[in-house]
């Protein structure tokens, strides 16, 4: 590549990646140079504001045309914007987190932990924008390598040891999975561009090399399922979920959970979705549109049933996490439904904000009893109405009541399934059986908050961070219960 070639392409596109790259860059030099010992939050603060300028960079480019620079390895086109902002939005609600953590046996590397955020958020936000194989491993495996090293940053903490060490054998697994799943894609078409596999995997009519195909799509779907942990690949989410610290606990359940679903999303879209099958008729997505049916199923059933049994509130988040990844893979099941897009985009929306809700209440809660069981929420309505209120928002949206945006996202995934040229009836049965099951262990949560002795004397006391993580996603989750709308209607605008 010449000097001359590389200077015209339109590296505008990529304003807020270079924002956060440069951000990451910055703390990781004025953490490098300061004295140990120093109070390092004023760093997350800079980080923050990092954040907080890539989503005012990319507001800037809504409704803008598609722009594909770096020989199509990079694309801002309607898909990325849309979950950009998700995970934008995501990662400045869990640095607002991060700012506030404060771990009985202390937190030495707290620079590390900041520009380790953003080092991860940034492999997501390559994902987002990726259209290229390699490009896509790339944001994928610094997005895995960054959680992994953040998932063990207590270092004195034996339960932070051993999730680490348990996520970095999983992630391993499950990136070896997925590589080798790309190689079979590589060695059907040549090449790791995804606009260049289009024709030729259209092309495709030998039995044979379907076959080859059908291989690829299992087994980098089996790989990517360990990143978003669906049954049975959600082994290590539990353990690990417990033992990170919780802002990073809060990344794993949402912003690391979007990426995710965003690479199946875009390898559906771009690859799988334009490979025949035998009779050349319709897509082969259609012919392991059952495979996927299946993994919804039993991760439903196993996140909603287990999650039932647990004291422990990050366990019974983790469960509830999986479950979750149940209900957004009815909406991948559902491929070519009317609103098919709209309703994942819509669901991970919601997800997000009303997760990350609920775990601000539980660092909250768990600062100051020093414990993570469920019976720390214990008269927390008489020490603190107003987190008692918040924490039932949170609740009451993950179990999908009225009202709440966890309500319309499941009403969305829900009709999705019946758009489809054929109706997922069985599978939308047991998603509403699933959910019923799912009252038992959150309504828990609220009769501990409401309706048992409170644990301890001390009053409630918010901190600056917590308090704007908290109104900003109880807000947020009553306005997209009511006004869904507003939400279509930003995402149609960035289509457009």
């Amino acid at each position: 590549m010449d000097m001359e070639t590389l200077l015209n392409y339109k590296w505008s596109v990529m304003t807020p990646e270079f924002i956060i790259l440069g951000t990451a860059l910055l703390l990781s030099i004025v953490d490098l140079f300061m004295k140990e010992g120093k109070s390092r939050k004023w760093l997350g603060w800079i980080g923050f504001a990092g954040i907080a300028g890539a989503i005012v960079s990319l507001a800037f480019m809504i409704g803008a045309k598609d722009t594909v620079i770096l020989y199509d390895t990079f694309v801002l086109d309607s898909f990325a914007k849309a979950f950009k902002f998700i995970l934008l939005l995501g990662a400045a609600l869990i640095f607002l987190l991060a700012i506030d953590y404060e771990p009985r046996e202390g937190l030495k590397e707290r620079g590390e932990f900041y520009y380790l955020l953003l080092a991860a958020l940034l492999g997501a936000m390559m994902m987002a924008s990726s259209r290229d194989l390699i490009t896509l491993f790339v944001g994928l495996e610094l997005l895995s390598i960054s959680s992994y090293i953040l998932a063990g940053l207590r270092k004195k903490n034996l339960k932070s040891n051993e999730s680490a060490l348990k996520y970095v054998i999983n992630g391993g697994i499950s990136t070896a999975i997925t590589l080798f799943g790309m190689s079979y894609i590589y060695g059907l078409t040549g090449t790791t561009s995804l606009t260049e596999m289009i024709p030729q995997l259209n092309a495709l009519t030998e039995s044979g090399y379907l076959y080859i195909a059908g291989i690829s799509f299992l087994l980098i779907f089996v790989g990517l399922s360990f990143k978003i942990a669906t049954v049975p690949f959600h082994m290590w989410a539990p353990d690990v979920y417990e033992g990170a610290p919780t802002p990073v606990t809060a990344f794993l359940s949402a912003v690391s959970k979007t990426a995710g679903f965003i690479i199946i999303l875009r390898l559906c879209l771009s690859v799988f979705g334009n490979i025949p099958d035998e009779d050349g008729m319709q897509s082969i997505l259609v012919v392991y549109q059952g495979f996927i049916a299946v993994l919804a199923a039993i991760t439903m059933i196993v996140g909603n049933t287990v999650a039932l049994r647990q004291k422990n509130i990050k366990r019974l988040l983790a469960y509830s996490s999986i479950a979750h990844a149940g209900y957004v893979l009815v909406g991948f099941v559902s491929f070519g439904g009317y609103f098919y897009f709209d309703a994942i985009w819509f669901y991970l929306l919601s997800y997000v904000i009303m997760n990350l809700g609920a775990f601000a209440i539980v660092q909250a809660v768990g600062r100051k009893t020093g414990s993570e069981d469920v019976t720390a929420f214990a008269g927390l309505y008489h020490r603190s109405p107003l987190a008692a209120i918040a924490v039932s928002i949170f609740i009451l949206s993950l179990a999908g009541l009225p009202g709440t945006a966890g309500f319309i996202g499941k009403i969305t995934i829900f009709m999705n399934a019946f758009t489809n040229s054929t109706p997922q009836i069985v599978l939308a049965s047991i998603m509403i059986a699933t959910t019923v099951v799912s009252y038992f262990y959150y309504f828990g949560i609220l009769s501990q908050v409401f309706f048992r002795k409170k644990e301890t004397e001390e009053p409630f006391k918010w901190s600056a961070p917590l308090l704007i993580v908290t109104v900003i996603c109880m807000i947020a989750t009553i306005l997209l219960g009511i006004f869904p709308g507003a939400a279509f209607d930003f995402l149609n605008l960035n289509i457009s």
